[in-house]
């Protein structure tokens, strides 16, 4: 875009945001590149240039006598697409451009009004610096600009990324968010703007950063991943991005794709008011945005010009269409004759420049918002008026060598700079603008808030500004009333990198991690604090032992095989239960005494058998309850004394019945003798008395006594019996197993005996299952911790007493209650009389 003037006033401005660049590879001849993505925004940006020249040349107050003129090119976003045409403006070295006047070419312009991009702006003031031609940047904040040495013709009109970053910092110390991520942009703008905000914070040491990540450039989808991934997994709940909207629509596809929601998003300047970002889709990861904008001003004026714009039909969509003219498509999205191939046979419209701007919704005509806009604003008015300032000096008292003025003939840029440095006007919004020794105005920012409407629109709205003057450093103002928070709660998070440890807890420095990150560790076991931040834990007494909270000292529970748990009530009723069957069957066999089957089994000795099983089903409850020194010292002593009565009684049993058989054969009497009734109470006593010695030695050697055991759990004191000496309760078990394993082989021999008189098989299956039992019990009860021992012991003793009473009484009771006729004399030697 092109006007001519006496003065001509260069522009940059991203009237397009993608670039095609050729090959370069020297093989041919390259073409020029190529330019595509109208950006709206950017256009009305150039406008407002234009808009600002033809103001000032109407003002005569204002360069009186002096036409400005502008040439306005587009940089793409493209840093080589800007870089030379920021040096076709300052030489005037452009290809032939026929313009709407008789001139043919553009003149070398006095000053730039650009770039956008701060890695634009420093690679072309480096340059310009070296031939002091002025650059005004409208959106340039890196605070690397403010290098006079290596900058010394670069003025900005928007703060630098410095007091940004000051602001930044105002608004998290606000809101106690001493925690929180970083993401910048792959470029200078990003990474300065990074270097500034962890310096800043290592100095006040009133916040961390959890993550400090790059943005890519191009779409590295591996790389946003990772970077998502790493926001995912942070506590941070504040994430605080320098970039461009370009650089963070790649970044919000990944955070929408994995629905990372809960987080505090901060824009900077550059993104704070992206329309492109404010999507119904985005939104429900961004509304509640805090941003930094740059400061709004109004433009009076500003859109009826915007309305003036019409399309030059001299230009084709062909080939070389005016900026205009894609605008004019953009906006109606038509396309002038020719149109491309297939478009109007697609069904769409030929744009035939008569279109109503009016009647089309539009963001290029609202100009509520003003903010880059304003600054361009204020960028040509410096110029404007240092120009103004330039001419108005009065020969003989200029700056210059010899008290020399510049003259509009004889006019260069450096000599531009000089006044720039001191230019000092008021705008008609009634801000002051002025450059100081870095180039940089007098910083102002406004903050902003992403409001999310229940229609589902957005509204970004003025909550508050952060600004410095003279007297004073930077000060914040924030209507938080008006704030929208993205949150379930409505109210600002929570974003601190650790909180203060509560009591029941110790800090522990983490190692590496900034100063404000901490652990806080729970004290161990037993220990306790009832401070906050404390340092140590102390240790609790010893029959005491810590709260869940750890704050204070709590009597430790006690653990014993009770009458009132489930387990105890179980084992209890089922020993009582074996108790009365014994009893039941005892009164069975008593009321029957004089039957056949009950006098051929050695009623005395079945007699003596229910009465042990009976003891043995009793003892078990001495297992049960709290240990004491009396029932720890009897439950094994009763358990085994009880155990070998019984199967005493089976051997004794298991021999008298091999006897029988042998005195029914001729010859065999003799064998009787040494079974009468007082030989098997004889050798009943004699195998119980050997236990009873060993259980007696056992009791005055090493008794088992009640024991505080803390070996299984450190908060609980279990209540269990020593069994004192090992060796004593091993020889217990063994003597009972020899005195089983010899029933169950005697009646194994004697298991082919004629059915009448064959109750070893009987005996053989409750020896089997006794010893099962008891083979199982030991490894099982040597695993077993705690209470559970005692319970495994109670189960072995039950299971082994309820198989020999099964299955030595079960087939008897069966025949005398159900099956009386087989209970005969008759039917009983049955087999002898056939044999």
């Amino acid at each position: 875009m092109h006007k001519s003037g006496d003065v001509i006033l260069g522009g940059l401005f991203p009237v397009h945001f993608l670039s095609s660049v050729p090959d370069l590879s020297f093989t041919s001849e390259p073409q020029q590149p190529t330019c595509h993505g109208f950006y709206v925004l950017g256009f009305r940006l150039a406008q407002t240039m234009a808009f600002v020249v033809d103001e000032i040349n109407r003002n005569s107050n204002l360069l009186p006598n002096v036409t400005l003129g502008y040439t306005l090119y587009d940089n793409c976003i493209n840093l080589g697409i800007g870089f030379r045409a920021a040096f076709s403006l300052v030489s005037g070295q452009k290809e032939q451009l026929l313009l709407h006047d008789t001139c043919v070419g553009n003149l070398p312009v006095l000053g730039i009004v650009g770039d956008s991009p701060s890695s634009h702006s420093i690679a072309i003031s480096s340059v310009l610096g070296l031939y002091r031609v002025p650059m005004v940047s409208y959106f340039a904040t890196c605070s690397c600009l403010s290098n006079r040495q290596k900058y010394p013709s670069f003025f900005r009109t928007i703060p630098s990324d410095a007091f940004q970053v000051h602001a930044m910092i105002q608004i998290l110390k606000h809101f106690g968010w001493t925690w929180a991520g970083l993401l910048v942009s792959d470029d200078d703008y990003g990474l300065h703007a990074a270097r500034s905000f962890q310096s800043e914070l290592s100095v006040l040491g009133e916040g961390c950063l959890a993550y400090f990540e790059v943005l890519p450039w191009n779409k590295d989808t591996d790389e946003i991943r990772r970077i998502v991934d790493v926001m995912k997994k942070s506590t941070a709940r504040v994430v605080i991005v320098f970039s461009h909207e370009s650089g963070i629509i790649n970044l919000m596809e990944e955070v929408m794709r994995q629905n990372v929601t809960g987080l505090q998003w901060m824009a900077s300047e550059a993104w704070t008011e992206a329309t492109v970002l404010q999507t119904p889709q985005l939104m429900p990861y961004l509304s509640g945005t805090l941003g930094i904008a740059i400061r709004q001003g109004e433009i009076p004026g500003l859109r009826e010009f915007l309305l003036q714009i019409r399309p030059d039909l001299h230009y084709n969509s062909g080939s070389g269409n005016s900026m205009v003219n894609q605008f004019w498509e953009f906006t109606f999205q038509c396309r002038f004759a020719p149109a491309p191939a297939g478009w109007v046979e697609g069904g769409a419209a030929l744009c035939t420049g008569q279109e109503n701007l009016e009647n089309v919704k539009t963001v290029f005509l609202d100009t509520s918002s003003l903010r880059p806009e304003y600054n361009v604003y204020k960028a040509v008015y410096a110029l404007a008026y240092s120009l103004d300032d330039m001419l108005r000096c009065k020969p003989g008292r200029g700056p210059f060598s010899g008290n020399s003025c510049a003259t509009l003939q004889t006019l260069e840029p450096w000599q531009l700079v000089y006044y720039l440095e001191r230019v000092n006007f008021t705008t008609a919004f009634g801000d002051q603008v002025s450059f100081d020794e870095n180039g940089d105005v007098v910083p102002i920012y406004d903050v902003m808030n992403w409001l999310w409407l229940p229609d589902g629109s957005t509204k970004v709205q003025h909550v508050g500004e952060v600004k410095r003057s003279a007297f004073k450093d930077e000060e914040l103002i924030l209507d938080e009333d008006k704030i929208f928070w993205n949150f379930e709660s409505k109210k600002a998070p929570r974003s601190v990198c650790s909180e203060s440890c509560p009591p029941g807890t110790h800090m522990v420095r983490k190692k590496g991690e900034p100063e404000c990150c901490f652990d806080c560790i729970p004290c161990s076991e037993g220990k306790i604090t009832n401070k906050s931040n404390s340092l140590e834990c102390t240790s609790c007494p010893e029959d005491f032992w810590s709260n869940p909270q750890r704050d204070h000292c709590v009597p430790k529970k006690t653990e014993f095989l009770s009458y009132h748990e489930p387990l105890g009530i179980c084992l209890t009723a089922t020993s009582l239960l074996g108790t009365f069957i014994c009893a039941v069957v005892l009164g069975i066999f008593i009321y029957h005494r004089r039957t056949p089957i009950v006098r051929a089994n050695n009623s005395e000795l079945s007699f003596q058998l229910l009465l042990s099983l009976k003891l043995c089903f009793l003892c078990s409850l001495l297992f049960i309850g709290r240990p004491r020194l009396w029932t720890c010292q009897l439950r094994h002593a009763a358990f085994g004394i009880s155990f070998v009565l019984c199967v005493s009684c089976i051997l004794v049993k298991t021999m008298v019945v091999l006897a029988v058989f042998k005195a029914s054969k001729p010859g065999g009497g003799a064998s009787l003798k040494w079974f009468g009734a007082m030989q098997q109470r004889g050798t009943v006593i004699f195998l119980t008395s050997i236990q009873a010695a060993i259980c007696t030695a056992w009791l005055v050697s090493s008794s088992p006594v009640p024991h505080k055991n803390t070996q299984y759990h450190n908060d609980k004191i279990v209540y269990e019996c020593a069994v004192g000496s090992t060796v004593g309760f091993a020889i217990l078990l063994g003597y009972i197993g020899l005195l089983a394993f010899l029933s169950f082989l005697i009646a194994f021999l004697a298991r082919n005996l004629p059915d009448s008189f064959n109750e070893a098989k009987l005996i053989t299956f409750s020896m089997l299952i006794f010893c099962a039992v008891w083979v199982a019990f030991v490894p099982v009860y040597i695993s077993s911790p705690g209470n559970y021992a005692d319970a495994v012991e109670v189960f072995a003793i039950l299971a082994s007493s309820f198989g020999l009473l099964i299955t030595l009484f079960g087939p008897k009771c069966y025949i005398i209650l159900l099956r009386p006729e087989l209970n005969t004399k008759k039917a009983i030697m049955g087999h002898i009389t056939e044999s």
